[in-house]
């Protein structure tokens, strides 16, 4: 980045901190304006936790369909290698005889 972007950046950084620290510390009407965000923020915190609980929930429906599909292919899995097994032991039987 140049020097003039550098110094730029810097300048609109120094304005937006230096607006929001003036609202924030502004006498009557900042005072209102405090509590406006201080009760927006409390909506967005509430939002987000809302959200993660959907997230979790969501997670937790997800981990137990993985499960149940696991445990199908673990199932039909031992089935077929029973079925192998008893094919190996019936050749062998029938190659001795």
């Amino acid at each position: 980045m140049s020097d003039n972007g550098k110094v730029l950046g810097a300048l609109v950084l120094g304005a937006a901190a230096g607006a929001v620290l003036g609202i924030l510390f502004a006498p009557s009407k900042g005072s209102e304006l405090r509590e406006k965000i201080s009760s927006s923020a409390g909506d967005l915190l509430d939002e987000l936790t809302e959200k993660i609980n959907e997230g979790k929930e969501t997670l937790s429906e997800l981990k137990e369909k993985v499960t149940s599909k696991a445990e199908d292919i673990k199932s039909k899995a031992e089935g077929e290698f029973e079925n192998v097994k008893s094919k190996v032991k019936q050749t062998s039987v029938n190659t001795s005889i």
